[in-house]
């Protein structure tokens, strides 16, 4: 099918903040879910666990089939699998087939590296790539578009209609990728390792239970490490297949070249750090005056927070494709985790009134949205156009697992700074849950530093 080009661009964008929004609405629905489904909160939860947990999994494996030449049939089956659990999620069926639902939809969040592969074959060097930073960025604010508009609907109709949301965006969004998305270039082959596949899902989905069950570590001590120990074991075991395969699903030679690897270790702590945030901000503004701080803001109230992120999240990521020219990639990854990093210290030293957060949720954002725009450009320049999915979708899970890791480290020092009997943890354990912010996104400036201090990678052909 013959694309229109004034559409690819729009077309990619949407689709991208599409299946991010989507994949994030389980978290101001949970409180609601676990009301209108008669299941606990810890239940309750797994309606965005799950999502995680497939697109994690999915995301590989998506990559290396858009690295092939049936690119757009990919994207087209994977947009159907997203509006088909949409509308499981909307039937009047039973918790198991929400649950089901929201894993379909989650499969979506693999679409972002190939959206940014369709940009790198399909348009001018110079175009595609300010249209990879963009498509970074919405990945991202996309859960702060999400988040309130779906408070407003549940408020206003329950919780099928926040998911009926969802199947309306998602269905559009097949709908444009039908129309625009254009074939693969012709000559380029993929196979998918589906023995490195399975290792890897089965280390990705014990490595995220871990992060999404923070009270098995409190609780179960000796059962969570050894499910830590199994999972490195299976990744060890993964890397291990990969090197051996003539098909590798992710090349882990290319991702053993410094720049890669600095960018995705730089990925994996900035994304402990920049999801810690956002959940420290939202869970403080939603706590009631009664716990002896925060502001007792409804569910679609505490969705408005997130405005300054998704807001100044965009402009970040619209300014740093033209800062780009002038500062290199891995300058602008340690400038924009310096300025996450002061969205920390606001959040530590001044947190009473409820502008305060605001502000400090604006810094956030501009700090992501500069942070992720940079992102690509740092493992783009050492990589082939035909590994842009792939190499991308690798750094995707990298960033599913530190968000993922993220709010554990949240939960687990909320909980620690929680008192016998007392409902809410005490202020001072949000403190401490900002001052372990400062440390990784002192990590990640670090990392990229010495990325900057190797100078300029030669472009791979």
């Amino acid at each position: 099918m013959r694309c229109e080009a004034r559409l690819l661009v729009p077309a990619l964008t949407f689709i991208a903040l599409t299946v991010a929004a989507v994949a994030s609405l389980g978290t101001p629905l949970i409180t609601s879910v676990a009301t209108s489904f008669h299941v606990s909160l810890d239940s309750a939860q797994w309606t965005l666990t799950v999502a995680l947990l497939s697109g994690a999994v999915a995301t590989p494996v998506l990559g290396r089939l858009g690295a092939g030449p049936h690119r757009r049939a990919t994207i087209l089956v994977t947009l159907a699998v997203v509006v088909a659990g949409s509308v499981l999620t909307v039937l009047p069926l039973p918790f198991a087939w929400l649950l089901a639902g929201r894993a379909a939809q989650g499969v979506g969040l693999g679409l972002t590296a190939l959206m940014m592969g369709v940009a790198r074959d399909h348009l001018p060097e110079e175009r595609s790539a300010a249209v990879i930073a963009l498509i970074s960025v919405v990945s991202i604010i996309g859960a702060g578009v999400g988040y309130p508009l779906a408070a407003l609907l549940v408020e206003l109709g329950g919780v099928r209609a926040a998911y009926g949301l969802g199947l309306v965006v998602t269905a559009a969004a097949l709908l444009t990728a039908w129309r625009s998305i254009p074939e693969a270039p012709e000559g380029r082959s993929a196979r998918v390792n589906v023995k490195g596949a399975v290792v890897l899902a089965a280390s990705l989905v014990l490595v995220l239970f871990l992060a999404g069950e923070p009270s098995l570590w409190s609780r179960h001590l000796a059962v969570a490490a050894g499910l830590a120990v199994v999972a490195a074991v299976l990744l060890c075991v993964w890397v291990v297949i990969e090197l051996r395969s003539t098909t590798p699903l992710v090349d882990v030679r290319a991702v053993r070249h410094p720049a890669v690897a600095g960018a995705n270790l730089a990925m994996f702590v900035g994304g402990i750090g920049m999801y810690l945030l956002l959940t420290l901000i939202t869970r403080y503004a939603q706590t009631p005056h009664g716990a002896g701080y925060g502001f007792g803001l409804t569910t679609f109230v505490a969705g408005l927070v997130l405005i300054p992120f998704s807001v100044l999240g965009f402009v970040g990521g619209k300014l740093t494709p033209r800062v780009r020219t002038r500062i290199a990639d891995p300058l602008l990854l340690a400038g924009s985790a310096v300025v996450v990093g002061g969205g920390f210290a606001l959040f530590a030293a001044a947190r009473s009134d409820l502008a305060e957060l605001f502000v400090a949720m604006g810094v956030l954002g501009f700090g992501v949205g500069g942070f992720s725009a940079a992102m690509p450009g740092v493992i783009l320049a050492v990589t082939p156009k035909s590994e842009t999915s792939s190499a991308m979708s690798f750094n995707y899970v990298v960033r599913s697992v530190g968000y993922s890791l993220g709010s554990a480290v949240g939960g687990l020092i909320l909980a620690a700074g929680t008192g016998p009997g007392h409902l809410f943890p005490d202020d001072s354990a949000y403190t401490t849950a900002a001052l372990v912010g400062i440390g990784a996104m002192a990590i990640t400036t670090l990392t990229s530093l010495a990325l900057a201090r190797r100078g300029p990678s030669e472009t791979n052909p």
